[in-house]
């Protein structure tokens, strides 16, 4: 079960942060790894290092866990396993090659 306020507190700091294209949608019918997706974008590799390291800050004083973070080396998609809520930080090349929110959104009311 999601927790209200670790989503708010995520969104929260990707707009502190300036991410781009913030997105959020909640998976919870469509698979059991997570409840909900985020997505944005990164102007920079070190924009999204920079969103990553405040994010993953922020989680961890509100007494959250921080399960993994992988991507971060590159910069170019951050991927940061909340648990409940998978964020991805990518670049705007990134995103639009993959187009994740297009695939997840599928099937979602949200």
């Amino acid at each position: 079960m999601i927790s209200p306020d670790l989503l708010a507190m995520s969104i929260g700091v990707l707009e502190d942060m300036k991410a781009k294209a913030i997105n959020k949608i909640n998976v919870s019918e469509l698979t059991s790894i997570s409840d909900h997706m985020i997505f944005c974008t990164g102007t920079s590799s070190r924009h999204a290092r920079s969103i990553v390291d405040k994010l993953s800050e922020k989680v961890k004083e509100e007494n959250h866990q921080v399960l993994g973070i992988e991507g971060y080396d590159s910069g170019q998609w951050i991927l940061i396993d909340l648990g409940v809520i998978i964020v991805h930080v990518m670049l705007a090349d990134v995103r639009s090659f993959y187009k994740l929110d297009d695939l997840w959104s599928v099937g979602t009311s949200e």
